[in-house]
């Protein structure tokens, strides 16, 4: 009887549901995980033999290098705007993350633009100066090229996370190092660092998780990755087992990663050991060092924002008339239309498990909350061909059903948005809960418990009690989701139906058509929406925060 009681309170619609939710998550990245053992085929053993090492090699180097350039660049940001005040630091405090919003295959193509033999830079040296350079110096369609435009366009988690941990740091520690008479850079290096390393390391993460995701960058610039070969092996084969076996081992470097993460952080863990927990109050700086401070984090700024920003309107201006009818207005519809359908259904899935998750202390919760997150941490290129594989089955299974019982089988589910948007949702769905789930453990349980000792239903309790409390977060939610799904690339170009292209994958389109002036007002759009985005979001997180 009792044990019959206990099933009962756990299994509520919000288990259920969750459990449903899960399911869906877990079963792309089966398929992805059994394919490894199948029986390879002959285009496999021609990879394996010929291929993969390249692969390999490529992609360990980009996310070697684009860790370190990130955690120098991020890092030194978040230590200089946490800890000094120096001119335009309101600006730059919030500005320096809204490089976020130019997504890295928009930034390839710009600075390519920029740099290359027609672009301004060459021109101007030509034009005004009468100097040819040696056109080697200005290529930046190779590896080298890439990590830069990962740094320029990643740096921001790096920095945000980090400078986020610096602030909320006792100034304590500051203090006694600098009477102890430690200067700048032996405090940075000896106490800041080691502190933080958790913080760096979680951020670098996510960081390489990005790059991992990347296609339009390394397709690109011609760079053979495991996204580029996993595109050209399902599109230019039609080798779907091979594509599989290729995912496969992109997600054992992905686990691979994050096993480094948990090794890396360490066991050590950093907190006060005081209640009398005063924050660190910034350094004014005065003079020469003011300005040099200011001239780094504003260089920073104007390479990673303003200067791809200001090429891309002067593209747009020279193109608008030719690329501005009823096609593009479609596009953007288009990009807005599916970001904001995904979007919804992410919030409402991550409302659904968090509330469960919350309400539930058990070790089922604890495992519902880790799959959850695990999407996000699957390339698109991954998802994609795993969401292909499934689709396929569900149209010959259709097919097969409906001619058994005489009818004709007119819908195929792989011409749909509903794989699209389905990818969209395990890939994203880990940002749109982590941000719920903040929400909720901010306001706690005391208003829900509260609720239902007056008598009021669990379901009447959320609606009326719970989701009021959390709308902020949800809305937080929601506004990362859709930035994200309108600068995704790789899911879109993989998964997109038959005459439905986005803003994203079309500016892609112009720029490998060697059309970059075309794409610039798409790519605009993108970044104007994911800027404004990015700035009501960082409005809402500081109101939270206060």
């Amino acid at each position: 009887m009792r044990l019959r009681r206990l099933v009962k309170q756990q299994l509520n619609i919000w288990s259920l549901l969750s459990l449903a939710f899960v399911t869906i998550i877990i079963i792309p990245n089966l398929i992805i995980g059994v394919q490894l053992f199948t029986e390879p085929n002959e285009n496999w053993e021609h990879i394996k033999e010929y291929l993969l090492k390249d692969y390999i090699r490529n992609t360990l180097v980009i996310i070697f290098f684009t860790a370190i350039a990130t955690t120098i660049v991020g890092t030194s940001l978040a230590w200089l705007v946490a800890m000094y005040d120096f001119p335009l630091k309101k600006f730059l405090k919030w500005a320096l993350i809204l490089p976020l919003a130019i997504p890295p295959y928009i930034a390839a193509y710009t600075y390519h633009g920029i740099v290359n033999y027609t672009g301004v830079i060459q021109t101007t040296l030509r034009n005004s100066f009468d100097i040819t350079v040696n056109q080697q110096y200005f290529n930046i369609m190779n590896i080298q090229g890439a990590v830069f435009i990962f740094t320029v366009t990643l740096f921001p988690y790096v920095y945000t996370i980090t400078k986020s941990f610096f602030q909320n740091q006792s100034s304590s520690m500051i203090e006694n190092a600098r009477l102890l008479g430690g200067g700048p850079l032996r405090i940075f290096f000896r106490v800041a660092l080691p502190i933080s390393k958790a913080s760096i390391v979680g951020s670098v993460t996510l960081v390489i998780l990005e790059v991992l995701n990347d296609y339009g960058v390394v397709s690109y610039f011609g760079i053979q990755t495991f996204s580029t070969s996993i595109f050209r092996t399902w599109y230019g084969m039609k080798d779907l087992d091979s594509a599989l076996k290729l995912a496969g081992s992109l997600m054992l470097l992905v686990i691979i990663v994050l096993v480094l993460e948990k090794v890396l952080q360490g066991r050590k863990r950093y907190s006060f050991s005081t209640t009398k927990v005063r924050p660190v109050q910034p350094k004014k700086l005065k003079g020469m060092k003011a300005w040099l401070v200011c001239a780094y984090t504003f260089g920073i700024f104007s390479i990673a924002f303003i200067i791809p920003f200001l090429q891309l309107v002067r593209w747009a201006f020279m193109t608008y008339e030719k690329v501005l009818n009823k096609d593009f207005l479609i596009l953007a519809y288009n990009s807005i239309y599916v970001a904001a359908i995904a979007s919804i259904i992410i919030v409402i899935i991550g409302l659904v498990i968090a509330n469960f998750t919350r309400m539930n202390s058990g070790i089922a919760a604890k495992l519902v909350s880790r799959v959850t997150t695990l999407g996000y941490s699957i390339p698109g290129a991954a998802i994609a061909i795993a969401f292909i594989t499934i689709f396929l089955w569900l149209d010959t299974t259709n097919k097969h059903l409906l001619l058994k019982i005489g009818l004709v089988p007119t819908i195929v589910w792989r011409t749909t948005l509903a794989m699209l948007i389905s990818a969209y949702i395990i890939r994203f769905l880990a940002i749109g809960y982590n941000s719920i789930e903040s929400g909720f453990e901010k306001v706690g349980n005391s208003f829900t418990e509260a609720s239902r000792m007056l008598g009021a239903s669990t379901m009447k309790t959320f609606f009326k009690v719970d989701l009021p409390l959390v709308k902020g977060a949800v809305l937080s939610g929601f506004i990362l989701v859709f930035v994200d799904i309108l600068k995704e690339l790789p899911l879109t170009l993989f998964l997109q139906p038959f005459n439905f292209s986005t803003l994203a994958t079309q500016a892609f389109k112009y720029a490998n058509d060697e059309r970059v002036q075309e794409a610039s007002l798409a790519s605009l759009i993108i970044i104007l929406f994911s800027a404004i985005f990015i700035f009501f979001f960082h409005k809402l997180a500081d109101k939270e925060s206060s």
